[in-house]
């Protein structure tokens, strides 16, 4: 006689609990709706291609030379932002971006070269700013890591197809 009074009272309290989760769950959703046509209306004045001319032309610095310029562009392509971290300094529109654009500029026109660049960035943000992390302990695993495991599952597929094959010629 208990059990069926304790089943009934969970039952209905069981109603309830979902009843609220339920009405947590609409709300949420509501507002996530809401939200992304508020965001997606404010897209287009925020983001830039990245493969847009006008990506390029964030700020016009003038430079020395041509070459300068394509250094500079090309210096900040393979250095990401450290507040956006999916984007380099180029694509990103964050203030930090912008003064890291202007630090290589300014770098580029007193004839720094691009290790003494890369070296004052990494110096000051760590090697995360690198696409291309260097080569050293701490990144080790890193770098070898996808051949350690392509060595590993080639291992697995290679005993479990060695031992099929013996179990197969032992029933014949």
């Amino acid at each position: 006689m208990q059990a069926s009074v304790v089943d009934g009272s969970m039952k209905s309290h069981g109603r309830g609990v979902r009843a609220f989760i339920g009405l947590v769950l609409g709300g949420l959703v509501s507002l996530l709706v809401s939200l992304s046509f508020t965001a997606s209306a404010q897209v287009d004045q925020i983001f830039v291609g990245a493969d847009s001319k006008v990506v390029e032309s964030v700020e016009t610095f003038k430079f020395r030379s041509q070459a300068d310029q394509r250094r500079a562009i090309e210096l900040s392509r393979r250095l990401r932002c450290p507040q956006c971290q999916n984007q380099n300094l180029i694509e990103s529109n964050s203030p930090v971006a912008k003064d890291l654009r202007l630090v290589v500029y300014q770098m580029v026109n007193k004839g720094k070269t691009d290790s003494e660049i890369v070296e004052y960035m990494t110096s000051r943000f760590g090697d995360f700013v690198l696409y291309k992390p260097r080569l050293s302990p701490q990144t080790y695993l890193l770098w070898g890591g996808p051949i350690l495991l392509v060595l590993i599952f080639g291992a697995i597929i290679f005993v479990t197809v060695r031992r099929q094959q013996r179990s197969a010629e032992k029933e014949v």
